[in-house]
């Protein structure tokens, strides 16, 4: 069974930090390539970040011009689980949280919320 599961969010001040976690199994982890992925109340979901699979050898990595210098995307390998550090938290940073793996399949996880205070 193919899943995907976020962990870690939670209620933070402004200026906090949380590390969200996406543990997968149940497919080839190293062929994805792993993004997270928010949607905030009556917004649009939206890219946040993403790194390449381990097959790709290219370590590539992209964010979001809003999350650029404060969120950082990494994977352990040996634990299947793709992280995202986010520091310098914002109220607008505020929303669920959700990863996905993507290859010639694509899978999502349940989501984890996220709520920034002022």
């Amino acid at each position: 069974e193919v899943q995907l599961v976020e962990s870690g969010g939670g209620l933070v001040q402004a200026g906090g930090s949380l590390r969200l976690s996406c543990a997968a199994s149940g497919f080839t982890f190293d062929d994805y390539a792993i993004g997270w992925f928010r949607q905030a109340p009556g917004k649009e979901r939206e890219g946040v970040s993403c790194i390449s699979s381990i097959s790709s050898s290219d370590g590539f990595t992209w964010y979001a011009d809003s999350v650029k210098g404060r969120f950082t995307i990494s994977r352990d390998n040996s634990k299947n689980t793709v992280y995202l550090q986010m520091n310098s938290l914002k109220p607008e940073d505020t929303a669920v949280y959700y990863c996905n793996a993507r290859h010639v399949s694509g899978y999502w996880g349940q989501g984890t919320q996220v709520t920034v205070s002022s």
